[in-house]
């Protein structure tokens, strides 16, 4: 086994465990810190990948960003609702079946399909054309993505006000 594929399972692993905890965990602070370690393992099957740009926008938007909002917002509405919040799974059972049925079809789906035995060499700079194109065909998306954030921290510094 080569040392890419022990890191590969390696982060698989980590990957498996803290996305189950994410939906199993009934605290949702909890919850929330599990989504982080699953976001940069996420991460880090990009940079196994030889995705060093992809690699960064996982942490730096995912794995920071989002989270801190999500956090942010946990813990505003804590401080309005006055209780902790508790996080349920109601339909777990049916997820559950769900899930192994969708992993199922992705099964049968990489045994018909011809992988390759060897990954391709990469073409070129890519992280070059990548950031090129981000700041020039998907700079729109960027923009949006910019005012959604804004929007978030406005309508949760709203519902934090008191009323005086």
């Amino acid at each position: 086994m080569t040392l890419e594929a022990a890191g590969f399972w390696g982060l698989a692993a980590v990957l498996l465990a803290s996305s189950l905890a994410v939906v199993l965990t009934r605290n949702l602070f909890h919850s929330v810190l599990y989504l982080a370690v699953a976001l940069v393992a996420t991460g880090g099957v990009f940079l196994l990948l030889d995705a060093a740009f992809l690699f960064g926008v996982q942490l730096l938007l995912y794995a920071g960003g989002v989270v801190t909002i999500v956090v942010f917002a946990i813990m505003l509405t804590e401080r309005l609702v006055g209780e902790r919040i508790r996080q349920t799974s109601r339909s777990l059972v049916p997820g559950a079946l769900l899930a192994v049925a969708v992993l199922g079809s992705v099964c049968v789906f990489l045994r018909r399909a011809s992988l390759p035995v060897k990954r391709p060499p990469l073409a070129g700079a890519l992280t070059a054309a990548l950031g090129e194109a981000l700041v020039t065909r998907y700079v729109m998306a960027f923009e949006l993505l910019a005012v959604l954030f804004v929007a978030a921290l406005l309508g949760a510094l709203y519902f934090a006000r008191t009323d005086d």
